[in-house]
């Protein structure tokens, strides 16, 4: 996945005379707390946002004074009060009405987990998703990031973006392995791409993880472009390929019309939601 400093990079790339360096510096330091660092050290944080160590230590320091960020011996971590920037979204953008009932019925319907994403950086970025009982080796939920070459969701969205676009995508794409499966070279995921904006949807088999099977459609705004895509996913244990295609590809079409009537009621949402 792109590092914070890498995308920050690419962002003051000819910045608009009014952006503020350091809200960003503080953004930077936020993301850079995950699963894999729940907890970092100053210098580590400095490393991990490509931060100067007096400039990183001023950022979580204007963090700690404002609730986001904790201390624990000398180890920074989250706190709660981030939530909140998350949720103010969810709850302004009304996700819950528009998104949610259309992916339960999938849910519902095939007992698959069931998603929304979109496109942030090379990342695809779970907006939505309701899952079942069982464990995956791969976790999803709200606020998930993954590389979009390794997923049906991102392969989804990227065959259908402008020529320009997916163009710039795929010159930037990690080309991370993730398997013996997982597509990692610009010319195979080029043509895959094309395949995709050909058929309509994406199916992964063992791209992102072995034993996880999926297959996406893109969601269109009112101009036609894309600005997201839904899934189903499960395990290769429960349904072959071939089959989940056949059977959820239906399903899947007939969900994005219906979110995409949604969205027409939501201009707010669609708006958000574009890459």
């Amino acid at each position: 996945m792109g590092s914070p400093g890498a995308e920050a990079e690419d962002r003051g790339a000819g910045k608009d005379p009014e952006f503020l360096s350091t809200l960003e510096r503080g953004l930077r330091v936020l993301k850079a707390f995950d699963e894999d660092h729940p907890e970092m050290t100053l210098s580590e944080v400095a490393a991990k946002t490509a931060l100067p160590p007096a400039v990183a230590r001023r950022c979580l320091i204007t963090l700690v004074e404002l609730g986001y960020v904790g201390q624990h011996e000398r180890k920074f971590l989250l706190r709660p009060a981030v939530l909140t920037i998350g949720s103010a979204f969810l709850a302004s953008m009304q996700i819950e009405q528009v998104v949610l009932p259309p992916l339960q019925a999938l849910r519902d319907q095939t007992g698959d987990s069931a998603s929304l994403a979109v496109l942030s950086g090379t990342d695809i970025l779970y907006v939505a998703h309701v899952s079942t009982d069982r464990r995956f080796r791969v976790a999803a939920g709200v606020g998930t990031r993954f590389p979009f070459h390794a997923t049906s969701l991102g392969k989804a969205i990227a065959a259908h973006l402008p020529e320009d676009e997916r163009a710039v995508l795929l010159h930037r794409a990690p080309y991370q392995r993730f398997t013996e499966r997982t597509v990692t070279d610009h010319p195979a995921l080029a043509d895959r791409l094309h395949l995709i904006a050909t058929r309509g949807y994406d199916s992964a088999l063992d791209e992102l993880d072995y034993g996880i099977v999926s297959v996406a459609v893109p969601i269109f705004g009112r101009d036609k472009r894309v600005i997201a895509s839904i899934n189903c996913s499960t395990s290769t244990t429960r349904i072959s390929q071939d089959e989940l295609v056949r059977t959820r590809l239906p399903l899947l079409r007939h969900a994005a019309g219906d979110i995409e009537a949604a969205l027409k009621r939501w201009p707010a949402l669609e708006a958000s939601l574009r890459p």
